[in-house]
């Protein structure tokens, strides 16, 4: 007996990712083109993507869900600032609600895709991650959401000596379900948004948690709950409330960006000060919270209600800045002399990225180097026809730049299918254009890749913008056709109706 295969194997867009990023751009996709067919592929077993990996104690967002939330579907389950269950709960309620979930194909993984010019179609190659068989699927399009850094893995250094340790040695994007640190001595290493979440989840069950860091990073305390959003939904009804909270929220973000960018010095005194307030007289806030960079050279960590402020308060969390020497069999041995102690080691110390999901794509038969590849408006390459992708803002609000590159996306689809065309590529006008990397994000992660990343130029519309309100501008409401994006009908087509 033959068994067919359920799922299409061609369909107009091919959606990567069933994050926050794929499950809203399949929303818009849907709402804008429903003639239009489309599947989700998720290289995982569950939707959700980041929200369904990371399972460590405490995970929750750094940004506001009032913005970090779909602008077409708002927040309204509890705290502004949220943890990861409530998060996935939105997003598959999202996907349920809109149908979305029926389209998600669970344990594909995009290995490659080959353009061809006369058909205008890709020929996708997926793997089945639970069996291992291959199987292609045919798009139009591919629409990349899923986000920049690898899901198999996590960057961990390697550490002298770590194989003499005694303990358990974890790493936060694999947390076991059955790891037991209570009442154990926890020693979390990092300074990021993830260890500043997890030190005041854990220092409530562990009998101490030092948080280890080679540079400070900038932390602020922010309220968990909204309540200006909450009073502007009270007066105003659901509906408006919800929108003018947005807004404000929005608003904020950016002024403080702009504000860090314009006045960095003074920026740097004022989370001086407020963070000297929250932690004990006395405490060398210039030793553990006082970077040598400016803020938002790397992404400033926010630490809901100032929750790892109350944990060193309280004496249930410390903060170390030191140099790891080497591994022992019961801690680490630092560059000072000192020695910490430790059952339980995290490495919080960061992840690896990896760039449109690490798909190898070729075009007519040629290989694409993304290194030599320019970003065009934050959403396509030059030189790769039919593919965009999903970027968020580093310095806001994720999904705040995802919604605009969805609604531009579904502008461009429109415009082509107006003229009669199939083919969309983008082309620089001057070859020479000078080119800086692709993410100006001082972060590490982005550093030990940033050679195989692609590039932006050093004008529009080859800027990866960080501005909000410029990009509302420019994929909003500015007009979709472009000299340097060239809109073609394949041959497969044939000639343009008279």
């Amino acid at each position: 007996m033959t068994v067919t295969d359920p799922r299409p194997a061609s369909v107009d867009v091919l959606i990567v990712g069933a994050g926050i990023s794929g499950i809203g751009a399949a929303y818009y996709l849907q709402r804008e083109h429903p003639q239009r067919s489309y599947a989700v592929l998720e290289a995982r077993e569950a939707s959700g993507g980041t929200w369904d990996l990371f399972r460590y104690p405490g995970v929750r967002s750094d940004s506001d869900l009032h913005t970090f939330g779909y602008a077409f579907r708002p927040w309204r389950d509890g705290p502004a600032i949220a943890g990861g269950d409530r998060i996935l709960r939105y997003l598959r309620e999202t996907a349920a609600e809109y149908g979305i979930d029926r389209r998600i194909q669970f344990r594909s993984k995009v290995l490659g895709a080959s353009w061809s010019s006369a058909d205008a179609r890709w020929s996708v190659e997926v793997e089945d991650t639970g069996t291992g068989a291959r199987r292609v699927v045919s798009c139009n399009w591919i629409f990349c959401a899923g986000g920049y850094f690898r899901y198999d893995e996590g960057f961990i250094p390697r550490f002298e000596g770590q194989e003499r340790f005694r303990g358990q040695l974890v790493h936060p994007q694999h947390w076991p379900r059955d790891l037991a640190y209570d009442g154990k001595r926890v020693l979390v290493i990092g300074s990021g948004a993830t260890a500043v979440t997890l030190v005041p989840a854990l220092a409530g069950a562990a009998a101490h948690v030092t948080m280890l860091q080679r540079t400070p990073s900038y932390v602020v305390a922010v309220p968990a709950a909204d309540r200006l959003a909450r009073l502007l939904i009270r007066v105003f009804g659901e509906q408006r409330g919800d929108r003018l909270a947005r807004r404000k929220n929005i608003v904020r973000q950016q002024a403080f960006y702009r504000l860090s960018r314009r006045y960095p010095k003074a920026v740097r005194r004022i989370i001086r000060r407020l963070n000297a307030r929250l932690l004990p007289s006395g405490y060398p806030v210039d030793e553990h919270f006082n970077p040598p960079y400016d803020p938002w050279d790397q992404r400033v960590c926010a630490v809901p209600d100032g929750d790892l402020f109350r944990a060193i308060r309280r004496g249930t969390a410390s903060v170390v800045t030191d140099r790891i020497a080497s591994f022992t069999a019961t801690g680490v041995l630092l560059a000072s002399g000192r020695t910490l102690d430790a059952d339980v080691v995290v490495t919080a110390t960061g992840l690896n990225l990896q760039a449109m999901g690490g798909m190898a794509l070729t075009v007519d038969g040629r290989p694409v180097h993304l290194a030599d590849a320019i970003a065009y408006k934050g959403m396509m390459l030059s030189g790769v026809p039919n593919f965009a992708y999903a970027i968020g803002y580093t310095n806001a609000s994720w999904t705040l730049k995802i919604g605009l590159l969805c609604e531009h996306f579904c502008r461009l689809l429109a415009r082509m299918d107006a003229r009669g065309d199939d083919i969309a590529h983008p082309v620089p006008a001057d070859p020479a254009m000078p080119t800086r990397p692709f993410l100006d994000f001082g972060a590490g992660y982005v550093r030990r890749v940033i050679d195989r990343l692609p590039r932006q130029g050093d004008r529009a519309p080859w800027l990866t913008s960080l501005n909000y309100t410029g990009d509302v501008k420019l994929l909003r409401h500015l007009p979709v056709e472009d000299p340097e994006l060239h809109l073609d009908r394949s041959t497969r087509a044939g000639p343009r109706p008279s």
